[in-house]
């Protein structure tokens, strides 16, 4: 549903008095409650943008978060608390899903949306509606940015929306649009993980090439050997349980990763052979 369509439905349910009524369970709420599971980098990151318009609370098994959930008025809540409320946000790694499903399906309200923002989609979302109750609306999302490239403010930056289970996905995505200011894209999880097998996964790959071959400090350089290392210094940082999810659990990268490695041997090999683009 494109922008205009959802401003026409919008006018329609507000002239029949029926926006209450036919909108996900969640939207009823002036304000939904809200827990995001995992206050890590990126869970730290979405706080103050959660808090304006959600009772937000606040899970970390790892962290005490009492700290930043007083400064931006949120709750800090035990797993049976947090998994009761509207919207459950999970971000906590790709390897930790499947343990907080199965701890959470017994919690979750019928109705309830979890929303998952790993970087891959097909196998996270597997595993929600594998292991959730069926009255679950599930729905992916995947910010394409994080803390530094959203270190100047979100507005105009992309996010993907993958809905699964549930009338939540339009929603869902009309809020990250309106009022969020997100550039929103609305696919399936094979065609997400289908296109971040090049956008994130050859890019992982080439920068983790690049950094073990260490290019020495210099003072020469070129605007293409430039623009090279700024994409290595986006991903230096990254943990290599990250790297795992991108290169290893979208199973979409084999294929990337093959046809990178070939590229490789063809330029690299004896025989040198040159690459046709096209093939």
């Amino acid at each position: 549903m494109d922008q205009a369509s959802e401003t026409q439905s919008d006018d329609r349910h507000k002239a029949g008095g029926q926006d209450i009524d036919e909108g996900p369970r969640w939207r009823r709420s002036p304000r939904p409650s809200l827990s995001l599971f995992g206050v890590g980098a990126f869970g730290a990151f979405a706080i103050p943008y959660l808090a304006p318009f959600f009772d937000l609370h606040l899970h970390d098994a790892h962290r005490d978060t009492s700290e930043i959930a007083c400064r931006h008025g949120a709750k800090v809540a035990d797993l049976a608390t947090a998994a009761s409320r509207d919207i459950l946000v999970i971000a906590v790694p790709f390897t930790k899903i499947s343990g907080l499903a199965k701890a959470i399906a017994a919690h979750v309200r019928p109705g309830a949306l979890v929303v998952d923002v790993c970087s891959i989609k097909v196998k996270p979302l597997e595993i929600l509606t594998k292991t959730l109750p069926a009255h679950t609306e599930i729905v992916g999302v995947h910010p394409l940015f994080g803390p530094q490239s959203g270190r100047a403010g979100i507005r105009g930056l992309a996010t993907t929306v993958c809905p699964v289970r549930g009338r939540s996905g339009v929603a869902l995505a009309r809020f990250l649009r309106h009022r969020l200011g997100l550039s929103v894209h609305t696919m399936s999880a094979e065609s997400h993980d289908a296109q971040m097998a090049y956008v994130q996964g050859l890019t992982h790959l080439l920068g983790r090439m690049v950094l073990a071959v260490a290019p020495p400090q210099r003072v020469q350089g070129t605007s293409s050997f430039g623009h090279l290392m700024q994409m290595v210094d986006t991903v230096r940082h990254d943990s290599d349980e990250l790297f795992h999810t991108i290169t290893v659990e979208n199973p979409f990268v084999a294929d990337v990763r093959s046809r990178l490695l070939d590229a490789a041997q063809r330029l690299c090999g004896p025989d040198r052979r040159p690459v046709d683009p096209g093939a």
